[in-house]
C-alpha cells in the first residue's frame, strides 16, 4: 500500500514520524546528525563539463565531420590555404556551440541560488537563527509575512498565514494555510492548503511548520531534477542538418568509388591520377561553407529579433520559431499581468464597470472608503506590498484620485478582528463623525448571511429577500467570469466593542457592495493570439490556476471559444487519470489546462512532440523550467521570469509582450526561407560540378583540378551565399501553415529545384568544354584542352552566380526590380564576380590555377553560357506556374 501523502496526515503523527516535539523542535544535537546525514539543504548543482571537454563534442557533428573531410583533402593536395579556411570554419562554429552550452548550464545554478539566506527555527525549546542550508528534517521553523518558505514544511500553527507559491504552481492569488488534516486525495500542488514549499513567499500572517523535506527532496528540488535529467531537444534545424551531412556523405562516397573504379577500368589512368580525381569529387561534392553559412543567417536573424526584444540564447531556436505549430503558455504574468486589478464594482445591486464609475460619491465613496480601511496593505519606498487583493483595492482609491492619505489619518485602525479561512471575514474599527465605524470585508455569501440592511443610493434600507437573491446571482455571474469577488459592509456604533468577538462585531451589518476582481490579460495577447492563429499555429494555455480562472481568460483572449469552454479545458487531476495512450490520442481536443504540476507540463509538450509537432512553451515560474527546456523552444519572460526559466529557455522576452512571439515567427520563418535559398545554390552549384567532373572522367577529357574546385567553392560558397541570408521575408511568410517537424530544407520544391538546376549546370559546363575542343582557337592539343578547361572553369564559376539570383524563389519569376532588392547580395555578387574572373584575367595567376589566358571570341562565349542559366531557369519556372500551378 503506497504511503499516505502527508497533507492527509495528522500533525500528531507527522511530528512522531519525524521524531521532533511542535514546541522545542530538535535538539541541537540531533540536528548536527540529521544533517551529516542528510546532506546540506540546497539543490545539486549541475554536472558541468570543461570548456575543452564541450570544444571538442562540437566535432561529434556529421557536418563538422565533412568539413575535416574537405580540409584533409585540401591539405593533401597542396592547397594549406583553402585547408586553413576550412578549418577556421570548424573552429568558428565550435565555439559559437561552446558559448551556448556553457550558457545552457545556468539553469540548475540559478535555482540554487534562489536559497533564503536565514530561517528562524526553534530547537533545545529556543528560537534561533540559522543558515537555510543547515536546516534538516524535523526542525520547527516560524514564518511571518516577507519571509521565504526554506524547506518543504508541514503546517502545524496558522495565523491567517497566506503564502504566494506562483512561481511554483502558477497560481497568482496567495494561499490560505492551514494546519487541519485535508480529507481529498491527489490533490494538486496548488491545493495542498496544509504544506508550505521551498522558496515560496509569506504575504500575510504568520505561523509555524515541521520541515518534512530539504534540498533535492523537495518539490523545487524534484524540478530540478527533471531539469538535470531532461535530454535537451534536437531542433529541427539541428535534425535537418544531420540528415544532410549522412546523405552527402554517402553520396560521396559512392560517386567517389565508382569514379575510380570506372577510371582503372579504362587503363588510361593511374592508381594516383584516379585517387586524385576521386578526392576532386570529393571536394565537389562537399558544400563547405554551408555550417558558416547557416551560423551567418542565424547570427543576422539573432541581431534582427534583439532589435524587437526577442533575445535569442540558441542559434537553432531562430530557425525553429519559424516552423512552430504549437504555443503552450503560462496564464500568469505572460498571457496575463500578474497584477491584480479591480475591473467590476457592485453598488446598489448593479454591476458597474470599475475603470469609468467616476467620481465616487454617495455608496460609491463609501464603498471605496471602506476598501481602504479594510486593508493591510502598507506603503513602502518601493511600493505598495501586502496581499495582491488588497494592494489591488488600494489602487483602485488612488485610479480614482481619492485622497486616502488623509483618510488613514483621519481614521486610523483602532481595533481588529483578522481573517482568517474558516469564516472568511476580516473586521477593522475607525473613528468616525458620529462615533466609530466598524468595516467588513469577505466572501460574499458568508457577508450577506451578517448583513440585515443594505445602503442603496445613499440610503439606508432592509435587506429583503428579493435583494439578497440578486446579489447571490449577481455573485454566480461575476465568479462564473473568473473575478475574485470580494463583499463589503459596515456599522455605526457609539463606542469601540469591548469584545472584539465575531459573535459581538459582525452581526446587524449594512451591505455595501462587492468587487470583482482579475488578474487581468495583456492588452496586446489578444491580436497576438489572433495573427498566430492565422498563421497556422495554436496558442494553448498551461496554468496552475482554478479552470474556470483559466477559461474565462482564454475566451477573453481568443484561444478558447466560449462553445468549447467545457470540452476544451482540462485539470490537471483529469490529466493523472488518463493513461498515456488516451491523453495522446485525445490531446488535440484541448486548448486549457489548469491546475496542472511541472510534470503535466512537460507531459503536454511531449505528447504534442510524439504527433510530430514543433512546440513553443513560454514562462516566466521556477515551475516552467522542465517543459521550457523539453520543448522545441523554451521562451522565457525577462522582466518577470526567474533565472531558472531563462537559463532554461532558448529564447527571452526582453519586453515579457507575448505578441514578440509572433514577431519572432516571422523572423525565424524568413530565416528558414533563406537558409534554404542558401542550401539550394550551394548544393545545386555542388551537383553540376560532380557531375561535370564525373562525366569528364568517363569521356577522357581533362578534368577540373581541386584548386579549380576549391577556388569556385571559395568565391561561390561565401559572399552570395552569405547575402542570401539577409533576402527580405516574403510577403506571404505569415499566412502559410507552419512546415512542422516533418518538412526539410529540400521540401517544398527545393529538393527537385537543386536537381535539376545542378544537372542544367553541368550540361551548359560540358557543353562549353566540348564546344571549345570542337572550334579551338589553339590547334595543339595541350593548349585546345587547356582553354576548353579554362573555359569550363570560368562557365561553371560565373554560372554559379548567375544561379545565384535564381534560387530567391523557387518558382517565382526574377526577372525585374525584386532580383536586386538586396543591396548587400547585388556588392556581392559583383565582387564575387570580379575575383573570380581575376585567375584568368591576371596572368601572374594563370599557372597558380592552371588555366589559359581567354581571348574575346572565348570570353563571349563564357558569357552567354553563364548568363543562360538565368534564361532557361525562368523558362521552365514560368511553365511550372502555367501547367502545374506552382507559386
Amino acid at each position: 500500500m503506497a504511503e499516505q501523502p502527508l497533507y492527509n496526515q495528522d500533525v500528531t503523527k507527522v511530528l512522531s514520524d519525524l521524531q521532533t516535539d511542535e514546541k522545542k523542535g530538535l535538539t541541537q544535537t540531533e540536528a548536527n546528525q540529521r544533517f551529516l546525514a542528510d546532506g546540506p539543504n540546497q539543490l545539486k548543482e549541475a554536472v558541468s563539463t570543461t570548456l575543452f571537454q564541450k570544444f571538442i563534442n562540437q566535432f561529434k557533428d556529421f557536418m563538422i565531420a565533412i568539413l575535416l573531410v574537405a580540409a584533409v583533402v585540401a591539405a593533401f593536395t597542396g592547397e594549406l590555404v583553402d585547408a586553413i579556411f576550412i578549418l577556421a570554419i570548424v573552429i568558428i562554429n565550435a565555439v559559437f556551440g561552446v558559448f551556448q552550452e556553457a550558457k545552457a548550464e545556468d539553469a540548475i545554478n540559478a535555482l540554487k541560488e534562489m536559497s533564503t539566506p536565514n530561517a528562524n527555527v526553534i530547537r533545545d525549546g529556543k528560537d534561533m537563527s540559522v543558515k537555510s542550508t543547515e536546516l534538516v528534517t524535523g526542525d520547527v521553523v516560524r514564518l511571518e509575512a516577507g519571509d521565504i518558505v526554506p524547506a518543504d514544511i508541514r503546517i502545524i500553527e496558522s495565523a491567517s498565514l497566506q503564502i504566494e507559491e506562483a512561481s511554483l504552481t502558477g497560481e497568482s492569488v496567495p494561499v490560505d494555510k492551514v494546519a487541519t488534516t485535508l480529507a481529498a486525495t491527489d490533490l494538486p500542488l496548488g491545493d495542498r492548503a496544509n504544506l508550505g514549499f521551498m522558496n515560496t513567499n509569506v504575504t500575510y500572517g504568520r505561523g509555524i511548520g515541521v520541515v518534512i523535506g530539504v534540498g533535492m527532496a523537495t518539490e523545487m528540488g524534484h524540478i530540478a531534477g527533471m531539469l538535470e535529467s531532461s535530454d535537451d531537444t534536437k531542433t529541427p534545424l539541428q535534425e535537418n542538418l544531420i540528415k544532410l551531412g549522412r546523405i552527402l556523405t554517402y553520396l560521396i562516397l559512392f560517386i567517389a568509388a565508382i569514379t575510380f573504379v570506372v577510371g582503372l577500368v579504362r587503363g588510361r589512368e593511374t592508381i594516383i591520377d584516379m585517387l586524385l580525381t576521386s578526392i576532386s569529387l570529393a571536394v565537389a561534392a562537399i558544400p563547405e561553407g554551408l555550417p558558416a553559412i547557416v551560423t551567418i543567417t542565424l547570427a543576422l536573424g539573432t541581431t534582427r529579433m534583439a532589435a524587437r526584444n526577442a533575445l535569442i540564447r540558441k542559434l537553432p531556436a531562430v530557425e525553429t520559431l519559424g516552423s512552430t505549430d504549437i504555443i503552450g503558455s503560462d496564464k500568469t504574468g505572460t498571457l496575463t499581468q500578474n497584477k491584480m486589478t479591480v475591473e467590476k464594482i457592485v453598488v446598489n445591486a448593479e454591476i458597474s464597470d470599475a475603470a469609468t464609475t467616476e467620481p465616487l460619491s454617495g455608496t460609491f465613496g463609501r464603498l471605496a472608503d471602506i476598501l481602504a480601511l479594510n486593508n493591510d496593505t502598507k506603503r513602502t519606498e518601493n511600493g505598495y506590498i501586502g496581499d495582491p487583493t488588497e494592494t489591488a483595492l488600494i489602487a483602485f482609491n488612488e485610479n480614482h484620485h481619492r485622497d486616502i492619505d488623509t483618510l488613514f489619518s483621519e481614521m486610523p485602525r483602532l481595533a481588529e478582528i483578522p481573517f482568517d479561512s474558516e469564516r472568511k471575514l476580516m473586521s477593522t474599527v475607525h473613528p468616525a463623525p458620529n462615533g466609530y465605524i466598524i468595516t467588513v470585508k469577505g466572501a460574499p455569501d458568508e457577508l450577506l448571511k451578517r448583513a440585515t440592511k443594505i445602503e442603496m443610493a445613499g440610503n439606508i434600507v432592509a435587506l429583503s429577500d428579493d435583494i439578497r437573491a440578486k446579489l447571490l446571482s449577481i455573485n454566480s455571474e461575476l465568479a462564473t467570469q473568473a473575478l475574485r469577488v470580494l463583499g463589503f459592509a459596515y456599522k455605526l456604533t457609539d463606542t469601540v466593542p469591548e469584545e472584539m468577538t465575531s459573535e459581538a462585531v459582525e452581526n446587524e451589518l449594512v451591505f455595501t457592495g462587492f468587487t470583482g476582481l482579475i488578474d487581468p490579460e495583456r492588452p496586446e495577447v489578444a491580436q497576438a493570439v489572433a495573427e498566430a492563429k492565422k498563421a497556422g499555429i495554436r496558442s494553448m494555455m498551461i496554468t496552475g490556476d482554478h479552470r474556470d480562472t483559466a477559461a474565462a481568460i482564454a475566451i477573453r483572449l481568443g484561444i478558447l471559444d466560449e462553445k468549447d469552454k467545457e470540452t476544451a479545458v482540462i485539470s490537471g487531476s483529469d490529466l493523472d487519470n488518463m493513461t498515456e495512450n488516451e491523453f495522446a490520442a485525445n490531446v488535440h481536443k484541448y486548448s486549457v489546462y489548469a491546475r496542472v504540476a511541472p510534470e503535466h507540463k512537460v507531459k503536454i509538450v511531449s505528447a504534442w512532440q510524439k504527433k510530430g509537432k514543433v512546440v513553443a512553451m513560454t514562462g516566466d515560474g521556477v515551475n516552467d523550467a522542465p517543459a521550457l527546456k523539453t520543448a522545441d523552444i523554451g521562451i522565457a519572460m525577462g522582466i518577470t521570469g526567474t533565472e531558472v526559466s531563462k537559463g532554461a529557455s532558448d529564447m527571452v522576452l526582453a519586453d515579457d509582450n507575448f505578441a514578440t512571439i509572433v514577431h519572432a515567427v516571422e523572423e525565424g520563418r524568413k530565416v528558414f526561407a533563406n537558409i534554404q535559398k542558401a542550401l539550394q545554390y550551394l548544393l545545386a552549384s555542388n551537383l553540376a560540378e560532380v557531375i561535370s567532373i564525373f562525366v569528364m572522367t568517363l569521356l577522357g577529357w581533362h578534368i577540373l583540378a581541386p584548386i579549380m574546385i576549391l577556388w569556385i567553392n571559395l568565391v561561390t560558397d561565401t559572399l552570395p551565399a552569405i547575402a542570401l541570408g539577409v533576402e527580405p521575408a516574403q510577403k506571404d511568410v505569415m499566412t502559410q501553415k507552419p512546415r512542422g517537424r516533418s518538412a526539410s530544407f529540400l521540401s517544398g520544391g527545393v529538393g527537385a529545384a537543386i536537381v535539376w538546376q545542378g544537372i542544367l549546370q553541368a550540361v551548359i559546363v560540358l557543353s562549353v568544354y566540348g564546344f571549345s575542343l570542337a572550334y579551338p582557337v589553339h590547334l595543339a592539343d595541350a593548349e585546345a584542352h587547356r582553354d576548353a578547361l579554362t573555359m569550363s572553369f570560368m562557365t561553371l564559376g560565373l554560372m554559379q552566380m548567375f544561379n545565384a539570383i535564381n534560387v530567391k524563389s523557387v518558382y517565382g519569376s526574377m526577372l525585374g526590380k525584386q532580383a536586386f532588392q538586396n543591396k548587400l547580395f547585388n556588392w556581392a555578387l559583383l565582387s564575387s564576380l570580379v575575383v573570380m574572373a581575376a585567375v584568368v584575367v591576371i596572368p601572374a595567376l594563370n599557372p597558380v590555377f592552371h588555366v589559359s589566358h581567354l581571348d574575346s571570341y572565348q570570353w563571349a562565349i563564357v558569357l552567354f553560357a553563364g548568363i543562360s542559366i538565368i534564361i532557361i531557369v525562368e523558362i521552365v519556372k514560368l511553365v511550372q506556374r502555367k501547367i502545374f500551378k506552382k507559386g
